[in-house]
């Protein structure tokens, strides 16, 4: 799900969750209109991975078991290994029982993006919403990040709400949103020959992607 800022995508992740509901019309999940669900059961089946990941002032092994705590040391391992974590733990001298600070201070912004995928992982949920999840990363970070994202959704259903659309170009279907209506829906190489609002974002996000690489050449 894409669009311009404030037009509406993380309302609808809201939605999903039953932070409130629906005044008209309904949400469905597998043909079932989930305000016929309870919260916590709904919740159970969902998790989330946002754009600024709070994790505690503990160790890795806790904030990954955060997401299910009844996990087994297997479960848990190979939550690691989906997240791509695995050379991080490798080069700690602790491990997965290494602290990681103050909302993970010490580990880098793909690093934290990492644990709260391994995270939502344990909790093998029915359906993942990544919300901006690697829009505060760098280009290269965001790479290793999407890896680890690709590897994670080929066996569940994802919901991924991004400014950046590189990240939803292998999508199965991109909903395009503007002033919390959905005005496009297609592949990405069906929007970008609709040659409308997301083909125009398309071509804006090319052109800054490649002033930003000059400028890094320049530096």
């Amino acid at each position: 799900m894409v669009g311009p800022s404030g037009s509406g995508k993380s309302t609808i992740a809201r939605l999903l969750f039953r932070f409130y509901d629906v005044s008209e019309g309904g949400i469905y999940v597998d043909g079932e209109n989930i305000a016929n669900c309870s919260q916590d059961s709904l919740r159970s089946h969902i998790s989330m991975v946002p754009q600024d990941t709070m994790l505690f002032n503990e160790i890795i092994r806790f904030n990954i078991q955060y997401g299910n705590p009844q996990a087994s040391e297997q479960e848990l391992q190979q939550a690691v290994s989906l997240a791509n974590l695995d050379k991080l733990i490798a080069k700690l001298p602790d491990g997965l029982d290494a602290v990681v600070g103050e909302r993970g201070l010490k580990l880098s912004g793909g690093e934290v993006q990492r644990v709260a995928i391994a995270r939502a992982i344990l909790k093998k949920p029915k359906i993942i919403v990544f919300d901006e999840a690697t829009s505060s990363l760098d280009t290269n970070t965001e790479v290793a990040v999407m890896k680890a994202i690709q590897e994670v959704i080929k066996n569940v259903t994802s919901l991924m709400i991004a400014h950046r659309l590189s990240t939803v170009v292998d999508a199965d279907k991109i909903y395009v949103v503007d002033s919390g209506k959905v005005v496009e829906q297609g592949t990405h190489a069906q929007l970008l020959a609709g040659n409308r609002l997301y083909s125009q974002l398309w071509t804006l996000q090319q052109k800054d992607a490649e002033q930003d690489k000059s400028i890094n050449q320049i530096l």
